[in-house]
């Protein structure tokens, strides 16, 4: 038995991505990979990866957490975007 629902998921997941993509941009960050998962940019120097379906942002600036807003509040407090 699958973990997720994964037509959930394949019906949400562009959205959640194309919605994170212009939030992130909104900032001055420009995207640097994309696929059908996740988002990478690059935050004071490294690379920071965000997967919207789940909310999961990871990278060596930033504290690993959950959520868009948490990522975003995060990037606000610390921003030096990659231009």
């Amino acid at each position: 038995m699958a973990r997720l629902d994964e037509e959930r998921q394949k019906a949400l997941e562009p959205e959640r991505i194309r919605h994170a993509i212009k939030k992130i941009t909104a900032l001055g960050y420009e995207i640097t990979a994309q696929d059908n998962t996740s988002i990478k940019f690059i935050h004071n120097g490294k690379t920071v990866t965000f997967y919207p379906y789940s909310g999961w942002a990871t990278g060596a600036s930033i504290k690993d957490g959950r959520g868009l807003k948490h990522l975003l509040s995060s990037l606000k407090s610390n921003h030096q975007p990659n231009k």
